[in-house]
């Protein structure tokens, strides 16, 4: 039987399937970082979506880790406390957060 470790170690040689997957994991470190700015500083995700702009259900999915628009994300973490830095990377031709 395999496990699942070694099933996502095979996945990952998949070029396109690593892709995604990094992409995810992206995604969900910065849905993590959210999360725990709001909890450090003491706020719902009512009270950030209030001082954002947004409803609650936009900052539930966001640290839920689902897919939002980078302006979305930037109201809920400058409500949180905190601002987010991009740079260009050159190695992979995308923006790393």
């Amino acid at each position: 039987m395999k496990t699942f470790k070694n099933h996502l170690r095979e996945s990952l040689r998949d070029k396109k399937f690593k892709e995604v997957y990094d992409e995810e994991k992206e995604l969900l470190a910065l849905s993590l970082s959210l999360h725990e700015a709001r909890k450090k500083a003491g706020l719902s995700q009512s009270g950030i979506a209030e001082k954002a702009h947004l409803t609650q259900q936009q900052v539930s999915k966001i640290e839920k880790g689902e897919n939002c628009n980078i302006m979305t994300y930037m109201k809920a973490s400058h409500a949180a406390g905190f601002r987010i830095a991009l740079q260009a990377e050159k190695q992979t031709g995308r923006l790393a957060l």
